[in-house]
């Protein structure tokens, strides 16, 4: 019975917060488009240099038209004002379409349209969320240096703990994320 108590007391909570959150638009591209979203000449490198000097995280969101689970994404997580202003405050987030043609500059250098970067990076589903760290190698990939890649669309909590997990460097640590996120969410019930 209090596990039904709890759920519902939560399920009420999020639906009053995500109509409180900033909600996304569509952008003549098929993609939500927010206002933590940044509009750069997508080299990663400069990126990664302009997100350390504001004292934030790259994160590069990697998206397509018409993905069910970015539209969940857009309406059900990021809006949400918790998480909302954590992403403002503490990353510096590239949006880039998987099928798109606009250039990309990874680490390493390499230019290639959107399509053939994420192509290169292996990445296969939307949203996909990579995280990376302050500063990288000289060349490496994104997908060498990036400290997380989150393939798909999570709920609230996995969303808000990954990303705490990455701002407070937890990749450095021996406590894997699984293992942070169960810590985290058994504590929030306390």
């Amino acid at each position: 019975m209090k596990m039904i108590r709890n759920a519902l007391a939560a399920l009420a909570a999020v639906a009053c917060m995500v109509t409180a959150g900033s909600a996304a638009t569509l952008g003549d591209d098929g993609l939500h488009k927010t206002a933590w979203m940044r509009e750069t000449f997508k080299d990663l490198r400069d990126d990664l240099a302009e997100a350390t000097d504001e004292g934030k995280r790259l994160m590069v969101i990697i998206e397509q038209r018409g993905c069910i689970y970015c539209n969940k994404m857009h309406e059900e997580v990021f809006p949400l004002p918790k998480i909302d202003a954590y992403l403002r405050e503490n990353f510096f987030v590239v949006q880039i379409n998987m099928f798109g043609d606009v250039e990309v500059t990874d680490f390493d250098g390499e230019t290639l349209p959107e399509k053939d970067m994420v192509r290169k990076w292996r990445q296969m589903f939307t949203p996909t969320l990579m995280y990376f760290p302050q500063t990288v190698d000289e060349g490496q990939t994104a997908v060498e240096a990036a400290v997380a890649t989150v393939p798909g669309a999570f709920g609230p909590a996995t969303t808000f703990h990954m990303m705490n997990w990455v701002v407070d460097k937890g990749y450095e640590g021996d406590e894997t994320f699984q293992k942070y996120h169960a810590r985290m969410l058994i504590e929030e019930q306390e």
